[in-house]
């Protein structure tokens, strides 16, 4: 089966456009990781669209806390930011959707709650993409090269090895350690 490669999208562009200063030279990485996980997020939707505006506003803001805040612990900073921006651009979007968009797409387990089947397919989207693909979460190989060699990493998974230990003042096992205890949800 093949992927539909998402690499543009108008609220992705419009919501990243205002968070690329904080997020500075990681910015190409950060963006391509947020098209990946939609790509990824739809396709185990089967590309409902009723889906893609709430999924697209809160990946555009979903890691944004571990740069604007510089927060090892960047899921409550990020779903605080990314309300702030969903009342001045975006009202009509569900703010209970968004949050648990945010607040649960690094969770182990599957979610079960309020629109679980879109928090779940971001959750596993992220899952997929964190890991370099090496958790495919029932895609297959040839998907995940396809969706890789359209949006490149740029840095990213680099990027997620450095931040903790330069958030962490340069202990980077120590940062690790803080943003596996509050990122990861059981």
């Amino acid at each position: 089966m093949s992927i539909a490669v998402i690499d543009h999208d108008p609220i992705i562009e419009r919501e990243l456009a205002l968070v690329r200063d904080p997020v500075g030279a990681d910015f190409p990485g950060y963006r391509n990781h947020v098209y990946r996980v939609l790509t990824y997020a739809l396709h185990f939707l089967d590309e409902d669209a009723q889906w893609r505006a709430p999924i697209a506003f809160a990946l555009a803001h979903h890691d944004v806390g571990l740069w604007a805040q510089r927060a090892l612990a960047y899921l409550e900073p990020s779903e605080a930011h990314a309300e702030l921006a969903r009342q001045a651009r975006a009202p009509e979007l569900d703010a209970q959707l968004v949050r648990d968009l945010i607040h649960w797409h690094h969770k182990i387990t599957p979610f079960r709650g309020p629109n679980a089947e879109v928090v779940n397919a971001v959750r596993k989207a992220d899952w997929v993409d964190a890991s370099g693909g090496r958790v495919a979460k029932g895609l297959s190989r040839k998907q995940i090269v396809t969706v890789m060699t359209a949006l490149p990493p740029l840095g990213f998974y680099e990027t997620l090895m450095r931040l903790p230990g330069e958030l962490n003042h340069g202990r980077t096992l120590g940062g690790l350690a803080v943003m596996a205890a509050h990122v990861f949800k059981a």
